[in-house]
């Protein structure tokens, strides 16, 4: 049977958690609703992480990877996997794993009539900064996007491939995914999903990132969607 969903793994000096990502996913891919295979895009760790991922890429045949030369960034990781899956979905989830890749089931269930899910973390299991300076971020996005969704920084979601790969990305983008799902006429749906605590490593991202970064991303966002070209093609000859 072949494969018929993806999930990306954005990776960037994981090494602590990636056995953990190894048993959770493989784990998952025994129960998932699809027939799921594992794609790890390595963002220029400089820990031991590529050594780990070769070892668990040889060890499971349904997992694989990419390494870029250095690193680029969380929208340049999520931008590559989407480029190099050949499924008919393609999801991300992050390789802390505070969010359970049992609950993409939750999304997959619904992908059928949309053409992006993501999950919204309940009862989020972060600081009390953390998850105050997300709120606020998340409530200025909404102003710019009026996409509707409360938490687009949610690591779980699933996207139809054929829109994933035609979402132009750049820095910060990947906080824009609904958005960007809008702007192809494409439909959008928010799930809950469980939320838990980081067990090993250490967060990649400051006040900076999770407040101020994604208010200057609202007007590269809105410059896009100035821009954007969308089109179907009627018939062909």
């Amino acid at each position: 049977m072949n494969h018929e969903f993806t999930i990306v793994v954005p990776v960037y000096n994981e090494e602590d958690n990636l056995k953990r990502v190894e048993k959770e996913l493989s784990d998952y891919i025994r129960i998932a609703s699809k027939k799921t295979k594992i794609l790890f895009v390595n963002d220029g760790s400089k820990d031991n992480s590529q050594a780990l991922i070769e070892e668990i890429c040889q060890d499971n045949p349904d997992f694989t990877y990419i390494q870029f030369e250095k690193n680029c960034g969380l929208s340049a990781a999520i931008a590559a996997g989407f480029n190099n899956t050949d499924t008919e979905l393609v999801g991300y989830i992050d390789s802390d794993l505070q969010t359970a890749p049992e609950d993409f089931n939750l999304l997959l269930k619904e992908i059928g009539a949309y053409d992006l899910v993501t999950g919204v973390r309940a009862n989020r299991k972060d600081s009390f900064v953390k998850n105050m300076s997300s709120t606020i971020a998340n409530g200025i996005r909404r102003s710019f996007t009026h996409d509707g969704m409360d938490d687009t920084g949610c690591p779980l979601k699933v996207i139809k491939t054929e829109y994933a790969k035609n979402i132009p990305m750049f820095k910060g983008l990947h906080r824009f995914l609904p958005a960007m799902i809008l702007l192809q006429n494409g439909s959008i749906k928010q799930i809950p999903v469980q939320h838990f605590p980081r067990i090993a490593g250490e967060a990649k991202y400051g006040l900076w990132n999770r407040l101020f970064g994604p208010l200057v991303d609202c007007f590269a966002y809105l410059w896009m969607k100035k821009k954007y070209i969308n089109y179907k093609i009627a018939n062909k000859g």
